[in-house]
This record gives structure tokens, C-alpha cells and sequence, in this order.
């Protein structure tokens, strides 16, 4: 049975989390070996925007700021995300590794029944998108989880989970976050303008956005679900799921990313250094 490399469950910030999930992907790509599955939270609410977003346009900083959300640039593409109470996850791997593939759809596919697998275990039936959905009237500036993409994760038409990936070298990296609980209202504020009136937008977010908190009876922390997680990539991929560390040279390199990249407003604002 072939082993990955577990990175246990832990809250950082959001410099360091981003930091972290680009180190594991370069060394991977630089120097190999198994794929790295990451489970983790978020010691402060944290706003992450997409590599390539226009940060003013996209959000209300000055929102932020007031409410102490930190707010950091992700080395992925896609669109802002709330993180509060979210497990998110992340996969360094090779693309040319089996059971992954060089088409990117096909990657979401395989790590989304993963997810969905993990789910299960908690009671919570969530299934994939087949085809992409067109946004409502004056919603597609209210964040990542205001519209479903092919191969996102769906319960009962709501979306519970959302991922981006980056590629290089011949390795991608995936994260994404499965809500725990959300605040419509306090998602909308915090993505600006949406061109329609608060309460008629979060009541479209209460119809196309779901959380573990809604789906199931029994009160669960991102830290609680995060093995089921794991039980499903190693059940769904029959692989086995080895608890480890950052390498030295992992280390050294998130420490000079958190310095250099995501503590540096410069990337966080502008998406350059």
C-alpha cells in the first residue's frame, strides 16, 4: 500500500498557512516524493483572495480592518474566501502520480470524492457538480461560495466546499476550505458590493450556501472532522496516511515566504513583490 504524508491538524495565520502550503509545493516539485495531505484552520478570521484578484474591487477592507480579519493573497487562482470556523485542506502532489492527472478537472475529481467520503462519515451526503452554474442577478462579486463550479461539492444544491489549484514543474498544488458554520450577512460585508440589497443577497447565499453545522444534528469543529477526512482519501485511494513534520528545507522556506511574500503588503495588496 502506498504511504502519504499527513500534516496533522493545526490553526495558523493566514501568512502562515499560505506560506506553508507553498512551501510543500515547491519542494515536492523540486525534490519529489510522496504527496503531502494537509489539514488545518485558522487561529484569526482571514480573508484570502485569489493570486490574481483586484483586492480593492473584491474587498471591503476597510470592513476587515474594523473587525480584525486578516486578509492575505493566495498562491491559487479563484475567488475571495471567508475563513473562520472552515477546515481547509490542501494536496501537494505530482501530476504525473497516479491516481491524479494532468487534466486539472480530473484532479478536482478524484480529491472530490475524497471529500465527499470524509463527509459521509460525519452523516453529511454531499456530491459533485457536473456542470458549472451562471451566477444570479448581482452575485457573482459575492465570493468564492456564491456560485458552484464543475466539481465543487454540492448537499441538496448548496455548495459546502470550495478549492483552486496552482501548477508548476509537473506538480499542483489544491487547497480548499469546507465551511463549518456561515453568516451570510458578515460574508457579504465582507466582499463589498454586490449590486443588490443585503437582505435579498443573503437570502440567495442562505439557498445556495450550506455548512456542516446545518447538515448534521451533532456540533462538530474543523479539528473533529479532519480525520474523517483523512479516513476518506486513504479508504477512496487505498493509501495510508503516515503523521509527519516539515522538512528543514520546508521550514527555511516558509519562513522566508512569510517574511518576504505573505506578511508583505506589497503581495497582499498588489499581488507582486
Amino acid at each position: 500500500m502506498e504511504t502519504w504524508r499527513l500534516l496533522s491538524f493545526q490553526r495558523l495565520s493566514g501568512a502562515e498557512n499560505m506560506a506553508v502550503d507553498e512551501a510543500i509545493f515547491r519542494e515536492t516539485a523540486k525534490r519529489g516524493g510522496e504527496p503531502t495531505l494537509r489539514l488545518y484552520g485558522w487561529i484569526r478570521p482571514t480573508v484570502t483572495i485569489g493570486y490574481s484578484q483586484d483586492l480593492e474591487r473584491e474587498v471591503n477592507c476597510a470592513f476587515c480592518q474594523e473587525r480584525g480579519i486578516d486578509i492575505v493573497r493566495r498562491p491559487t487562482g479563484g475567488k475571495a474566501v471567508y475563513h473562520s470556523t472552515d477546515l481547509t485542506y490542501s494536496l501537494a502532489s505530482s501530476q504525473h502520480r497516479s491516481p491524479f492527472s494532468i487534466d486539472i478537472l480530473g484532479t478536482y475529481r478524484v480529491i472530490g470524492r475524497c471529500l465527499i467520503r470524509g463527509l459521509k462519515k460525519i452523516s453529511v451526503n454531499a456530491e459533485l457538480v457536473e456542470e458549472g452554474r451562471a451566477p444570479g442577478r448581482c452575485y457573482e462579486e459575492a465570493g468564492c461560495f456564491a456560485v458552484p463550479l464543475r466539481n465543487e461539492l454540492l448537499v441538496k444544491e448548496a455548495k459546502i466546499c470550495g478549492s483552486a489549484q496552482v501548477r508548476g514543474r509537473g506538480c499542483f498544488l489544491q487547497h480548499g476550505s469546507i465551511l463549518i458554520d456561515f453568516d451570510p450577512v458578515t460574508s457579504l460585508r465582507i466582499m463589498g458590493k454586490v449590486g443588490c440589497d443585503e437582505e435579498e443577497a443573503a437570502r440567495h447565499l442562505e439557498e445556495t450556501v450550506t455548512c456542516v453545522s446545518h447538515e448534521t444534528s451533532v456540533p462538530i469543529t474543523a479539528e473533529h472532522l479532519a480525520p474523517y477526512i483523512g479516513n476518506g482519501f486513504e479508504e477512496l485511494l487505498n493509501v495510508r496516511l503516515v503523521k509527519g513534520g516539515l522538512t528543514g528545507q520546508e521550514r527555511a522556506l516558509a519562513a522566508r515566504l512569510i517574511t518576504e511574500k505573505y506578511g508583505n503588503h506589497r503581495w497582499n495588496e498588489r499581488g507582486r513583490l
